[in-house]
This record gives C-alpha cells, structure tokens and sequence, in this order.
C-alpha cells in the first residue's frame, strides 16, 4: 500500500455544508485504491496526487458571470446536491433535443438493475417540459441513475424522493440559467458522449457533458467552486477525446465549467500548458505509451 497518498477529496455528489465522518473518507480513499485499473473518469481523477491547488489551478480559469447567482435561490432544498445535477443535466438536454429517453438513458438503465423500468417510464412519460410535475418527475428518475453508475450503494428509493417547492423552483431556475449559456456559448456539437477508442487498463469509463465549436464543457452544480479533482476530470476528458474516434476533439482550445448555482461560466486556455503536465496525465493518470502509475 501507498502510504503518500492523500484522502480522496469529497465529490461533487456529497453535500459540502456537511461534515463527512473521516472514517468514511478512509474507507473511501482505500477502496478507490483497491479498485486500481478499471476506474471511471471520477474515480481516476479523485485518486491522483496532485501538486497543491492541482496541474491545472482554478485561478488561472477566466470567470464570467452571466447574471444574478445562488443569492436569489431559494435557501433550502429538500433533495441531494447530487440528485439536483443530474436532474438539471438531464432536463436541460431534454430541453435541447425534445430526446425523453436518450435525456434520461443512464437512468432507464439504472431502473432495469433493480427491476423498475415500468416505474422509469411512467416517470418518463410525465416529463414533459419544465411545469412543477415535469421536473418532481425528473428528479425522481434520475434517482435511479447511481444504479447504472455505482450500484446500489447510495441508491434512495424513487418513491421516497418528494422534492418541495423550493425545490422545484430552484431546478427550474436552473435549468433555465444553463439553456441561457448554451445560448451565449453554444451552439452545442456534441453531448452526453463516451470516449470509444480511448479508455485504457487503467480508465474503463466516462462521459462528458457537452463540445461547443472550440471550447469541452463540464456542467457542475455545486455550492462551492470547483476543485482540483474537477479540472482534473476535464482534462482526462480533454486528452481521452484526442485519443477517441471524435475528430471534433481536435478543434478544442479551451476547457470549461458551467456551474448554474452560481450562474458562471470559467474557462482555461489549454495553450497554458506545459508539455510535462500532458505527459504525466498521458502517462501517468490514464495510462497511455507506458504502464500507467496508478497511484501517483
């Protein structure tokens, strides 16, 4: 066992205004040691050592805000941080493609695990638009996709899902903020896609949110900024696209980060990069010319 690795950072999924026990960070940062080859993007990107504030810093992002942020939400939502991105994911690409079943296909997927697809699609059937039952229905469903992702740890069960209306409005509002930047960044070439032709021993999984003309876009709900293991996750992203069957990817110039809480936008010029961080995420991180060092 690697004794210099640091405890894996709190995801995006956990709800930072609440203390994670350190015996459960423990617990974690072993099993994604165990785990070794095999990860998702995530897992990877949480298991990596990084140098302080990360290889690629959240200061050396340029941060736009397209208008007023978490201070106009309602205060309270009675539904997981994790729950409320993918349902404002999922939603907003519904919105886009008029696509139900593609929007919310982790999800469909996830439901069959357990034998509840007949539950998922009359949840389906009820997303409509984004009225107050369209939205409770999208929230619901998506309580199924952790199935899919990570099995049933962690799975609530959909008929104890009962977002208020604070809730509500607050995906809404949401939602409606990341249809705003689409439209000031977009249009959008691609969503929602894996890295066919690039995982490797070590990443066996992943997808992406959105590519607009130039810049990898990465949607992140989150109360607080983004962290290092995020800007490390869109990068594995970025260097898995050249490796993909995607020729789009070799247009990207810039990595972003939407997050609709806030209601900003960031983004980094990938010219910033020194060719050593390439060959160490390359090499090291995902695993590509040379056995990758899983735990660095």
């Amino acid at each position: 066992e690697n004794k210099n690795i640091n405890k894996v950072e709190a995801s995006e999924e956990i709800d930072k205004n609440k203390e994670i026990p350190e015996e459960f960070m423990e617990l974690l940062a072993t099993y994604i040691r165990l785990a070794g080859p095999h990860m998702t993007v995530t897992q990877r990107a949480k298991a990596v050592k990084q140098p302080r504030g990360g290889y690629i810093k959240r200061v050396e992002f340029d941060e736009v805000s397209l208008g007023a942020g978490d201070e106009v939400l309602n205060e309270y939502e009675n539904v997981h941080a994790s729950l409320m991105g993918i349902a404002i994911d999922y939603l907003t690409r519904f919105i886009l493609t008029g696509d139900r079943e593609e929007a919310f296909k982790i999800s469909l997927l996830g439901s069959e695990k357990i034998k509840k697809k007949r539950t998922a699609n009359k949840l389906l059937r009820g997303v409509t638009g984004l009225d107050d039952k369209s939205i409770a229905n999208a929230i619901k469903l998506s309580g199924f996709d952790v199935l899919y992702r990570a099995g049933r740890m962690g799975y609530v069960p959909v008929e104890e899902i009962k977002p208020d209306q604070a809730t509500i409005e607050n995906v809404r509002i949401m939602v409606e903020r990341t249809l705003n930047f689409i439209e000031k960044y977009g249009p959008i070439t691609k969503e929602g896609f894996t890295f066919e032709g690039a995982y490797t021993k070590v990443i066996s999984t992943g997808d992406a949110d959105y590519l607009t003309e130039d810049t990898l876009w990465d949607l992140k709900v989150l109360k607080n900024y983004f962290t290092k293991n995020h800007t490390m996750q869109l990068f594995i992203y970025r260097r898995m696209g050249l490796r993909s069957d995607y020729e789009t990817f070799k247009k990207i110039k810039k990595l972003g980060i939407y997050n609709p809480r806030k209601n900003k936008a960031f983004t980094y010029d990938l010219s910033k990069l020194s060719q050593e961080t390439i060959r160490i995420v390359d090499e090291e991180v995902i695993g590509y010319g040379k056995p990758a060092l899983i735990y660095k």
